[in-house]
């Protein structure tokens, strides 16, 4: 990628401009000069200046011009020297040096074609060139040696050919492809008609009976060489030849080619993605140049696509991110393949069959396996519309493992492999040789279930019934086969390949939480196969041209000038302080009128400066020096004369730049907001999300994050503010996880809406017999819509009339109220008969109360109509909710569904954005319909950060080679998008803070972290709030690895426990400790330490969290100890983002244990090792104090520190300490109670257990984060 290096661009440029066609055949660049004009123009200025230039200079400028033609040149007499198979069977070290170099030069042409910058002129030399089919007439594309030179040179044949217009960038629709191979072939027939009569029968046939390159060879196989060279220079292929009877200079192999791959008609891109079967097979899953291994050392180059900065059109972007998301789920299935059937053990028996020698949780020996039903094509296709099968399983195993088979729910992913092992019975896998030779593993085939079949041999529907319960351990699946695949296979087995349905013999099923990947492929091949909308103002941005600035909301056409701020203000002072650099101007006489809430007009908006013409970037004080604000107060109506109906209000002091945040996503455009660690992200998102809510009430608001914690965090906010709770849905699972009473889900929705109605009719029937009106009117919505129409409309229009026609006095309003019986329970008196105004207030509060309920009862009269719970909710999604929410995971998984029910949102944000992958972001974009060829989409808000950890990759060559870790925010911070960074962090201790702030522009710490009162305390026990500590090697041994990748440090695993508990002993609750590593190895190791020596101690228990830094990204807790495990090398912590997201963790204390002689030296991280290192390395104790400290944190403990010389010495410490505290506990017991008795556990650390134990179980199935 490093095209994005503006050193190299520059120079690239000059290689790729219009003049490199000088090296093009005269009669080519004629004829591509008729086909565009302005080009011809151009051309002739170049000329005309050239003419000025002296030979030194021209000369210069030449050498470039020519620079990639020659390389291509010199590149074909590599290509040329490389042997044939027959003549030397294996290419010797030099020659393979040439494969590497060919190899090489092709990833640089694909790489000049994939942007449209370098592609716009150079694609007509490289055509001009015939490198592709030279390439693959070549004798390296027919070796061995030669696979990932083809695959490249499938590539570079794929953008060589690419449907888009390379001067004008514009994209190719299908009908514009056949509309260019219609008129390649009539070029090609007149050109045969007009020199060659022996042609005529191809020259009058129609192109659909020529353009096949059998019929093409039928026709041009007979001609001699120059006769083929004739046709080809008429077209413009090759030079023509000078004299009749001159020699072609190219061989007849070469010539037929070219017009053949010229003029064939090639299937179109779509179509072809359409027939792929979207399950990985044998071929792919273990190709290494598709899918490497996880040791890439990232010296070769492999055959995948690279996400850059800049994508040729929306249908590139789709396709690069297809192949790459693809490719990775494979990378995982492969492991996960690898590690079922090396625990399965298959061994040959005796008769040539298998058998195996172990087990494994989540795979089982297939007993049967069965085709039922191969459905006819659809009109059209060539594939079946469906084929089902049976697999029977025996499922003799635990009872817990076979209710998770049992479990396996419909659309649930699972692999058919089958194995011929070669080794015999007793043999022992081994980790470090080669795997498919070791299993004999033959092939592997994906499969959707269906789902189980009970005991008649139909499948057991899914709801809300239990299963039933099946005799024996025989249980059948029913499955879907992938069509495509299935085709392909037969197609196999009918030129005599095996029939490979009948040799499966292990059915494999994966984590749900990682088996996603059809579903999202599925979306996003729909969305190749759709018209993708995306909105005009983000199309060129999201390609990565244009104005990087142009989506941003001072240069939006429809920026608005007054906007409701609603409750983002605390008060005059405030506000003031919100806009230091903005003229502010009250537009009231009376400042006792200066009350809380205000609309501000910004006065650049309202003069009507063209959008283009104000310029203004986010960060461009000087313009926003001059802004004058007009700020009007407003009275909020009372809603009603209840006082438990007050609207809940913001009570966070925004800084300037959260304002500035706010204020812009309230604008309509894309808003890019860089949050760094504990700047109050959330908190900015929940106010734009309020503001939306309250200042357009008819538009919707789409919430997608990352993670389920994230989308809690963000609800448990949401509800402290004034939105009306009817409007939040909750898409996707974990809901389970809000730390509230409401369920925010559908059905909880559907309840609550349940619920709400009957309470509001049972209000109806009190009115009702409060106004003496017979009958049941509180029955139905519908019924109670009849008595709002009849009965309190008209009471109310009475009221009015009489009030209007009275004599306005103080008195009139409480004489002629007609709801004074209903209003009652209110606080009393109703009016105080004081002020005409201030009593007709008070009524208007009263009706609009009223109104309130009735039009609350008219949107829930649906629910009645509706009968199914599915029928609600999904009308609930549609229609009556406001804000709705979702991961991005579920937005890819449920596209289809969603776009089918005709789901509509305006606005969309994005929380943890750096986070998600580049096509899961893109994809929430697009779930709803155009509307008459618009995207509705008014705003996009992005937040997230890009120096904390990237989204998860898993494989390195996909990670780095491809740039498939980079995510669409970080792209768009990149290409220059303008953001607002926050600049005022609010989680950690300043000193903490120092720690991390170095990476960001101007990161400081806002007024709470010097003023409450724990950040002024010190940590108890200890002599500083955050300390390096050097761990040594216990018993000769520092990091060790019992398998790949799996790294474990025991030393450190047994200090940072050893430390937990002393902190535990002193009074530390625990749920405020947390302890983080950088590898899954050590997390583990932890885990069990931890269950060894605190688990079951009621004194101690168990720390709030142990995981790793990557997964605990979001998250923070008071105290962190951090264990970098590591003592050979660096590892994974050389990424800054890592280190940045473990240094910011911790809001009062952070102890770092690590070997300091190997992280001390290393470049990236020496910012926060030179602060570190600052302290002793030794751990500082002040063991006479008690939690909480009663110390100031800039105060030192008074006497010596106890200095803990290792981690053995640690560990003693603590025990004698434990020993102490409970003598002495003993004792006090003793001195009050004569009965001894085991104390019991506190409740909070029964507490901390159960959930401690919750999520060890969650996190049996979380991802390695290496």
């Amino acid at each position: 990628n490093s095209m994005e290096v503006s050193l190299i661009r520059q120079q690239i440029q000059r290689l790729v401009s219009l003049s490199i066609w000088r090296t093009l055949l005269l009669e080519r660049r004629e004829h591509e000069f008729k086909r565009f004009p302005k080009l011809k123009k151009f051309w002739a200025h170049i000329e005309k200046n050239d003419k000025k230039l002296d030979e030194d200079a021209f000369n210069k400028i030449t050498y470039e011009r020519e620079f990639l033609s020659q390389l291509i040149k010199h590149f074909f007499k590599h290509l040329d020297s490389v042997p044939s198979k027959r003549s030397v069977p294996e290419l010797d070290k030099a020659a393979m040096e040439t494969v590497h170099y060919c190899e090489r030069f092709l990833e640089l042409m694909i790489d000049l074609e994939a942007l449209l910058p370098t592609r716009r002129f150079f694609n007509t030399v490289l055509d001009d060139s015939h490198l592709v089919v030279k390439c693959r007439l070549s004798s390296l594309a027919d070796r061995p040696e030669g696979r990932l030179f083809s695959q490249l040179l499938d590539r570079l044949k794929f953008y060589s050919r690419f449907e888009i217009n390379d001067q004008t960038g514009e994209e190719l629709s299908d009908h514009d492809m056949m509309q260019i191979h219609y008129d390649s072939i009539t070029a090609l027939q007149k050109a045969a008609f007009k020199s060659f009569p022996n042609l005529r029968p191809f020259a009058l046939s129609n192109v659909a009976s020529v353009d096949t390159r059998e019929k093409l060879l039928n026709h041009f196989g007979s001609l001699k060489t120059e006769e083929l060279h004739r046709i080809a220079a008429s077209l413009f292929l090759v030079a023509p030849l000078k004299k009749s009877d001159e020699k072609s200079t190219y061989d007849h192999e070469f010539l037929q080619e070219l017009l053949i791959s010229q003029h064939e008609k090639r299937q179109s891109q779509l179509d072809s993605l359409n027939e792929m079967p979207l399950y990985p097979t044998e071929t792919v899953v273990w190709d290494e140049n598709v899918v490497p291994s996880e040791y890439f050392s990232g010296e070769g180059c492999l055959a995948l696509p690279k996400l850059n900065l800049q994508f040729l059109t929306l249908h590139d972007y789709l396709l690069r991110n297809f192949h790459l998301f693809r490719l990775e789920s494979t990378y995982e299935i492969r492991q996960d393949i690898e590690d079922c059937v090396s625990r399965l053990k298959p061994w040959k028996t005796e008769e040539g069959g298998v058998m195996f020698g172990g087990w494994a949780r989540m795979a089982q020996p297939i007993v049967n396996f069965a085709v039922v039903e191969v459905g006819k094509p659809n009109i059209g296709e060539k594939q079946p519309s469906k084929v089902r099968a049976d697999i029977t399983l025996n499922l003799n195993v635990r009872r817990e493992i076979r209710a998770e088979w049992e479990a396996l729910r419909k659309h649930d992913v699972c692999f058919l492999v089958t194995v011929r092992p070669s080794s015999l019975p007793g043999t022992p896998y081994n980790y470090r040789e080669p795997f498919i030779p070791q299993v004999g593993l033959t092939y592997v085939r994906g499969c959707e279930v269906e789902g189980m079949l009970d005991s008649n041999g139909r499948v057991v529907e899914e709801g809300p019934e239990p299963k039933p319960v099946l005799p024996g351990e025989t249980r059948t699946f029913r499955v879907w086969l992938d069509c495509n695949q299935y085709k392909l296979d037969m197609d196999q087995n009918v030129k005599g390949g095996e029939d490979i349905y009948e040799t499966f013999n292990i059915l494999m099923r994966r984590k749900p939480k990682e088996n996603n990947f059809k579903a999202v492929l599925e979306t996003i091949r729909d969305l190749m196969n759709t018209e993708c909308v995306v909105p005009d103002w983000l199309h060129d941005i999201i390609l990565g041209y244009g104005d990087p600035g142009a989506a941003h909301y001072s240069k939006m056409s429809n920026q608005i000038a007054t906007l409701n701020f609603n409750d983002t203000f605390l008060n005059v002072d405030h506000l003031k302080a919100s806009f230091p650099k903005s003229e502010i101007r009250f537009e009231v006489d009376d400042q006792t009128k200066l009350v809380l809430p205000f609309r501000l007009t910004f006065n650049g908006v309202e003069r009507g400066e063209d959008a283009e013409s104000k310029k203004m970037d986010v960060d461009d004080a000087e313009e926003e020096a001059t802004e004058k604000i007009d700020v009007t107060p407003f009275v909020v109506e009372s809603r009603s004369p209840y006082l438990s109906q007050v609207a809940k209000k913001n009570a966070v002091p925004f800084t300037p730049t959260q304002v500035e945040a706010i204020k812009a996503g309230m604008q309509p455009g894309l808003t890019v907001i860089v949050g760094p660690p504990g700047t109050g992200k959330t908190d900015v998102a929940v106010q734009i999300i309020s503001n939306l809510y309250h200042n357009f009430p008819e538009q919707r608001i789409l919430i997608v994050t990352h993670s389920n914690q994230a989308l809690n965090q963000l609800f448990e906010k949401i509800m402290m503010l004034d939105i009306d709770e009817r409007h939040l849905l909750r898409l996707g699972h974990g809901e389970e996880a809000l730390e509230t009473e409401k369920d925010f889900s559908r059905y909880g929705r559907v309840n609550y809406v349940l619920g709400k109605r009957l309470e509001l009719l049972q209000e109806v029937s009190r009115l009702q017999e409060s106004l003496g009106v017979g009958g049941d009117v509180g029955y139905t919505c519908e019924t109670a819509g009849y008595f709002y129409l009849y009965q309190v409309i008209s009471r109310w229009e009475k009221f009015l009339e009489a009030v209007k026609t009275g004599d306005s006095s103080a008195q009139s309003v409480q004489e002629h109220f007609p709801f004074t019986k209903f209003f009652s329970n209110a606080p009393q008196p109703l009016f105080h008969g004081e002020r005409f105004e201030d009593d007709m207030e008070k009524a208007q509060s009263c009706f609009r109360y009223l109104q309130d309920i009735f039009t609350q009862l008219d949107e829930f009269r649906a629910f009645e109509l509706l009968r199914s719970g599915l029928d609600r909710s999904r009308y609930l999604l549609v229609k009556e909710a406001k804000v709705i929410a979702m991961t991005c995971t579920h937005a890819a998984l449920k596209r289809h569904e969603l776009v089918d029910l005709g789901f509509e949102y305006d606005n969309i944000l994005m929380e943890e954005s750096a986070q998600i992958l580049e096509i899961e972001t893109f994809i929430p974009l697009l779930l709803q319909n155009p509307r008459d060829g618009h995207n509705r989409l008014k705003r996009w808000i992005m937040i997230g950060d890009h120096h904390q950890l990237p989204p998860v990759v898993k494989n390195m060559a996909f990670q780095k080679y491809s740039n498939m870790e980079q995510s669409l925010f970080t792209r768009f911070v990149r290409l220059g998008v303008p953001t607002v960074e926050l600049d005022g962090q609010g989680r950690s201790r300043p000193s903490i803070c120092d720690l991390y702030n170095w990476r960001y522009r101007n990161l400081g710490n806002l007024p709470h972290v010097t003023v409450w009162p724990e950040y002024r305390t010190a940590n108890a026990g200890f002599h500083f709030d955050y300390q390096l500590v050097d761990v040594g090697d216990f018993n000769g041994v520092g990091e060790s690895e019992p398998n790949p990748y799996f790294y474990q440090n025991l030393a450190e695993a047994e200090y940072v426990v050893a430390v937990f508990m002393y902190m535990r002993l002193l009074g530390y609750p625990a749920e405020r400790i947390s302890i983080l590593t950088t590898y899954n190895g050590q997390k583990h190791l932890i885990r069990d330490v931890v269950r060894q020596r605190c688990e079951s101690n009621p004194l101690i228990g168990r720390p709030h969290k142990v995981t790793t830094v990557d997964k605990y990204q979001g998250q923070q807790n008071d105290y962190i100890l951090l264990s970098l495990v590591r003592t050979r090398a660096v590892g994974h912590l050389r990424d800054v983002r890592r280190l940045v997201v473990a240094m910011s963790r911790a809001r009062l204390g952070l102890y770092v244990f690590a070997r300091i002689a190997l992280f001390r030296d290393c470049f990236e991280l020496a910012p926060t090792f030179g602060i570190l290192l600052k302290r002793p390395t030794k751990l500082w104790l002040a063991v006479h104090e008690g939690y909480p400290a009663a110390r100031p944190s800039d105060a030192p403990p008074g006497g010596e520190p106890f200095i803990v010389e290792d981690m053995t010495q640690m560990a003693q410490f603590v025990y004698e300490f434990y020993q102490r505290k409970v003598d002495n506990m003993a004792a006090q017991l003793k001195a009050t109670k004569p009965v001894s008795e085991k104390p019991a556990a506190p409740p909070e650390e029964e507490s901390k257990e159960k959930e401690g134990n919750a999520e060890e179980e969650e996190d049996i199935a979380e991802p390695a984060c290496e």
